[in-house]
């Protein structure tokens, strides 16, 4: 048994999640015969918040990794450190998870090395298992326990993608942006402006879309479309705060600056002070 308290990792309040489709219908059917799942999206659509709120809705903790290039195996898994009175074995948050019943979300697992991502195997399959090979120990994954893994299908390469090994472990769901008026409810409600406002700033984003493969190699996300929403309702000049929030994180090009910069004019040619919502 392991000492850790799951409820550090619970998700207290309800994250707030538009669903679009029977996305949790089909993630709380995954859940329940423990199915390993993958989301797969463009950066910014809502795959890390529809984590949150499935974790939040089936009362699971959550443990949350971020991947990179320079994550090792143990990283995840755990290693032996030094203290005063000698060594002592730290679990990974994968173990953590696999010991106390907790969603694992590995996120923009892509970014991780290959030799890395191979660890969760036995996790992923009948056997259920985590061999903790510098400690001697088998570790059986609690009951609860449910692997996730997301990444970004724009940025695969023949260097960044997962094996067919570890693709053929999951059941997968895709995400998108959602349709406008989804979209502009979403960002309304996360950045507390009118609806007027968000659906032009949604307008621009679906400008900035349209250029994916042109110029771009991914158009504004819903989040980005909150942040600007965001300082906007900080009485930030809406011309100003899409500067910072959508085009200036972007792109670094000059021309194509100059591109959304006409977007964000032709849906805001002029600076209001009516999109705080009262």
């Amino acid at each position: 048994m392991s000492d850790i308290d799951p409820d550090q990792f619970r998700v207290k309040t309800e994250p707030y999640y538009r669903p679009v489709g029977n996305e949790i219908e089909q993630y709380a059917a995954a859940y329940d015969v423990r199915m390993p799942v993958m989301l797969k999206g463009p950066t910014g659509c809502g795959k890390s918040r529809f984590v949150e709120y499935m974790a939040w809705k089936l009362q699971r903790p959550l443990i949350t990794v971020a991947c990179n290039e320079d994550m090792t195996a143990s990283d995840l898994i755990g290693r032996f450190l030094l203290d005063i009175n000698g060594t002592k074995w730290q679990d990974g948050p994968l173990t953590v998870a696999a010991r106390i019943g907790a969603i694992c979300y590995l996120d923009e697992v892509v970014e991780a090395r290959q030799d890395t991502t191979v660890v969760i195997h036995p996790l992923t399959d009948h056997r259920r298992q985590l061999p903790l090979e510098k400690k001697g120990e088998l570790v059986d994954a609690h009951p609860d326990f449910q692997v996730v893994i997301s990444y970004n299908p724009g940025y695969q390469s023949m260097m960044k993608d997962l094996k067919q090994s570890t693709k053929q472990r999951f059941g997968a769901m895709s995400f998108d942006y959602p349709q406008a008026a989804t979209e502009a409810e979403i960002v309304s409600h996360e950045a507390g402006i009118d609806l007027k406002t968000a659906e032009r700033l949604v307008q621009v984003a679906e400008r900035s879309r349209n250029l994916k493969g042109h110029g771009l190699d991914e158009g504004m996300s819903t989040r980005l479309l909150v942040y600007a929403g965001q300082l906007i309702s900080q009485d930030i000049p809406a011309p100003a705060a899409c500067q910072m929030a959508l085009v200036e994180p972007l792109t670094d090009d000059a021309d194509m600056r100059d591109t959304l910069q006409a977007a964000v004019q032709t849906f805001f040619p002029e600076i209001t002070d009516s999109s705080k919502v009262a």
